[in-house]
């Protein structure tokens, strides 16, 4: 396991200690070899859930901290972040199968129809509970991603990004550490804008294990989830952002997301700027006025 590794255990211990007197011990009693949940705050049920190779607590601490007033449930994809990857280490698809872990959670702990937020691969996960579980959910904010990943790639459908996307899978589960390091060292300067938030984006990454990033992001870049959101028939909220990680135009990255949830009914769709991908770390007082408003 990564170096880096008592460091990320570190930070999810002091951010569970300092939540500690909020903390729900129903989550407790679910157990899941894909995702952890931990449970914080009191109030309406909120599901966050955090992208590829990130922590719930580097993505969505900030936010929690700066929305009081709901139940806060953080799900921590096995296998990202320095946390075991557990059974997301088995062979085939992983984020179909964490979905539904997800939809498990909710309906084991019984939730009442939650709100989910999930940004990036989890805006995929969110997107995949609203599809596949009619009813489950509320409402849906998903922040910079779209409901098929390859159209990031410029593609048109699955059978298109598949080659795309096995082949960075293989490149991503061969490469020497070293060029590990360079390339997401890279990677993150495209999808953090702030100099100083880098560096623990990449720790966080590097001590994501090989097999997990490189199955889940190839899962999330062949799911095509567009026409599915037409049984999304409750609100849907999309953050994006015009960034070098996507070499768009402003106008061009608009009617990319216009077209991307052409099927779904209720959707409303706002371009973030002065932001790369992780809008939270980049304009945490916007991104958390964005949440406060959506979970009105």
């Amino acid at each position: 396991m990564s170096r880096t590794l008592p460091t990320t255990v570190i930070a999810a211990a002091l951010f569970a200690a300092a939540c500690a007197p909020a903390l729900n011990t129903r989550a407790a009693a679910f157990s899941s070899g894909r995702i952890t949940i931990t449970t914080v705050g009191s109030g309406p049920d909120v599901v966050l859930i955090p992208g590829l190779a990130s922590s719930a607590e580097q993505v969505w601490s900030g936010t929690v901290a700066a929305v009081p007033g709901y139940r806060y449930h953080l799900v921590q994809v096995s296998g990202f972040a320095g946390f075991p990857a557990g059974d997301n280490a088995r062979e085939g698809r992983v984020v179909e199968a964490i979905a539904e872990e997800i939809a498990r959670y909710i309906r084991e702990q019984r939730l009442k129809r939650p709100a989910v937020v999930g940004m990036s691969m989890g805006g995929t996960l969110a997107m995949l509970v609203a599809t596949r579980h009619p009813g489950a959910v509320s409402k849906l904010m998903v922040v910079d991603m779209v409901p098929f990943g390859g159209a990031l790639l410029g593609e048109t459908d699955p059978e298109g990004a598949r080659p795309r996307a096995e082949r960075s899978r293989e490149r991503m589960l061969s490469e020497s550490d070293e060029a590990r390091r360079r390339g997401l060292t890279a990677q993150v300067a495209e999808m953090v804008r702030t100099d100083s938030l880098r560096a623990r984006v990449t720790e966080l990454g590097l001590a994501s294990d090989r097999g997990v990033s490189a199955r889940s992001f190839h899962d999330v870049m062949t799911i095509d989830l567009r026409r599915e959101m037409a049984r999304v028939d409750v609100p849907v909220t999309v953050l994006y952002v015009h960034a070098p990680l996507i070499p768009l135009s402003a106008e061009a990255t608009d009617s990319l997301y216009r077209e991307a949830y052409a099927h779904a009914p209720r959707v409303t769709l706002k371009r973030i700027d002065d932001a790369y991908h992780f809008i939270m770390l980049d304009q945490p007082r916007v991104f958390a006025a964005e949440v406060r408003a959506f979970l009105r």
